[in-house]
């Protein structure tokens, strides 16, 4: 499968998991709104999220694709999984006993994620026994994030970007659940989010066992590939959860602000959307990729898809920012604005969601850059980026925050995470790590043109349609908002096509499986 195949595969299913998550979040929204309660879940949720995107997800992705594919490359396949199997060991006698002692101390917890719910008692108890709740979350997701790791360095990236698609489902059937018996909306969300672990591990546990690369369950014993691992995970968890840090540290602010907690959380839902099915489904796919070709020395092959990745990114990720900046209002209103989701909600959320937009280009530059690090097995220099782009972030927000209050904690994200991509390219440069083609340097000039005619486009018709037609008509409403995103991307798609930055039988060859590299 091409890299350009593989990429639309992840999105595509990435893609069909956030819709489900956009129907997840407007129940949320409706069940729950932006008040008190609403705040403690989005905190309970952040808290288990947090470490699975650090020690999980990051990490393994970061330092554990890399060694197994090097373990396979050299040592072949079941030297491959008995490597998986002392990781996962591993992994899970750090985990449990660590999960253990978070959720017996998980006040002490809630005073360094949420220290302005201390003014507010009752929210500062709730957040504290929903974080309890959904704590185990952690190491379920881990065990999937290990077998997804296992599952992509062997070229399916299918099963492990489908399992999210079975986390909203659990979420939308104990919302549902919960408005129907009239149980409390919060606990049942808790409650969901770690039986969906749960689900999410068996489901990647069968994908493991239908490509007959079962994890076999060993005794805890470190080889040399575990040791690198193990030596590669913190630096591989600061640098690849870089965002999540920075999400946290949004969290702690916003904390302190009466609802910019759940303002902040549904702005950044809608900001996920590219993230995920650009940003994430690129690093998925480009990983294992460079991680083969430099262990078998093919570094024109590394540069050749780096350099697709970069193209990839900024095509699909620029309309994405435009996008969410330019028509924010009409999808928070449509998406959010109904049962305990008031106005007030969707213009505070509206605010949130055009500064997170801004820094969409950078995260997913930030994912292609540090890939290429991760797979020269160097975590380090993607680790000191990301501690001065999370100081960025903490200085940005402090300062911001006073005058725009959650809208600056938003921008002051995207601030850092644009310098963190920005200061990843200069060290690729400096350590000789090339970035592509030649033809890179052009080929992106002209999609920043089209992402300019966009730009254009998108602003004039949805100020004309949405102030002429604004109705209290949901179906109405959607209708205009899908004749506006459809004809931004028609003008886009069709500049594109004019200048050669992308041809029509290109993206028709993708979608017949033909191999566009």
């Amino acid at each position: 499968m091409s890299f350009a195949r593989s990429l639309f595969t992840v999105s595509g299913l990435t893609a069909v998991s956030r819709v489900g998550g956009y129907i997840r979040d407007t129940l949320t929204a409706a069940f729950l709104g932006a008040g008190a309660e609403a705040d403690a879940f989005f905190v309970a949720q952040r808290l288990p999220n947090l470490f699975r995107s650090l020690f999980a997800e990051g990490a393994f992705s970061a330092a554990f694709v890399p060694l197994y594919t090097s373990e396979q490359e050299k040592h072949g396949p079941e030297a491959a999984q008995i490597f998986a199997g002392q990781a996962l060991m591993a992994l899970l006698a750090a985990l449990i006993p660590f999960s253990i002692i978070v959720m017996m101390f998980m006040p002490q917890a809630m005073f360094l994620l949420a220290p302005g719910f201390e003014s507010d008692p009752g929210k500062f108890n709730l957040a504290a026994t929903f974080s309890t709740i959904t704590f185990p979350y952690l190491a379920l997701i881990s065990i999937t994030a290990l077998q997804t790791g296992v599952l992509n360095a062997r070229g399916r990236f299918g099963p492990g970007a489908a399992a999210p698609i079975a986390l909203n489902i659990v979420l939308i059937l104990g919302l549902i659940a919960a408005h129907y018996f009239k149980w409390d909306v919060g606990y049942a969300l808790a409650w969901s989010l770690t039986i969906s672990g749960a689900v999410q591990c068996a489901w990647l546990a069968i994908s493991c066992w239908r490509a007959r690369a079962s994890i076999p369950l060993l005794r805890p014993h470190l080889g040399e590939a575990s040791r690198k691992l193990f030596r590669r995970i913190g630096p591989g968890a600061l640098g690849a959860g870089a965002a999540q840090i920075n999400l946290a540290i949004s969290t702690n602010f916003a904390s302190h602000l009466p609802g910019a907690v759940s303002y902040l959380f549904y702005a950044d839902r809608l900001n996920q959307l590219p993230l995920g099915i650009v940003g994430v489904a690129t690093a998925t796919t480009l990983l294992p990729l460079l991680s083969r070709y430099i262990a078998t020395g093919d570094h024109a092959k590394a540069r050749h898809f780096t350099g697709r990745a970069i193209e990839f990114s900024l095509l699909l990720g620029l309309p994405a920012m435009i996008g969410l900046a330019t028509m924010s209002r009409p999808i928070v209103q449509i998406l959010f604005q109904h049962g305990a989701f008031t106005h007030d909600d969707t213009v505070q959320t509206v605010h949130a969601l055009r500064a997170y937009a801004f820094g969409i280009p950078g995260f997913l530059l930030v994912k292609v850059f540090a890939a290429g690090f991760f797979a020269r097995h160097d975590t380090k220099t993607p680790v000191k980026i990301a501690l001065i782009a999370l100081a960025t972030n903490v200085i940005c927000a402090y300062f911001l925050r006073i005058p725009f209050q959650h809208t600056g904690i938003a921008l002051a994200n995207s601030i850092a995470t644009t310098l963190n991509a920005a200061l990843l390219y200069l060290m690729m440069r400096r350590h000789g790590i090339p970035a592509g083609n030649p033809d890179l340097g052009w080929r992106i000039a002209k999609i920043l043109f089209c992402a300019l005619l966009m730009t254009a486009a998108s602003m004039c018709t949805t100020n004309y349609v949405w102030n002429h037609f604004s109705l209290d008509n949901i179906p109405q409403e959607s209708l205009y908002l899908s004749g506006l995103i459809a004809f931004a991307t028609l003008v886009y798609g069709t500049a594109l096509h004019a200048v050669g930055a992308m041809r029509w039988r290109d993206a028709l060859a993708i979608l017949r499986k033909k191999p566009v590299e």
